[in-house]
């Protein structure tokens, strides 16, 4: 079985707040059989969802083509340590 290396957080920052703001971080929302379906984002670090860097750039990939306001926003992939 392989090892698959989940340790990436999607992060997503206003840009008109500067630093100003902390901020919010991706939950993956996936169906019962396990497609991907789309991300919510919330504040809490501790219940993002923590993925491969394939996921994450999945995540991003939705988040900026889904999301109406996407151009007010910076999303990055990050380490879970960062």
């Amino acid at each position: 079985m392989e090892n698959q290396d989940q340790r990436y957080l999607v992060q997503q920052n206003k840009i008109t707040d500067g630093d100003q703001k902390p901020p919010v971080f991706a939950k993956v929302m996936r169906s019962k059989e396990g497609v991907f379906e789309g991300v919510s984002f919330i504040r809490n670090k501790e219940k993002a969802t923590v993925m491969t860097i394939a996921q994450a750039e999945e995540a991003v990939a939705w988040a900026t083509k889904k999301k109406s306001a996407a151009s007010e926003y910076a999303t990055k992939i990050i380490c879970v340590g960062q």
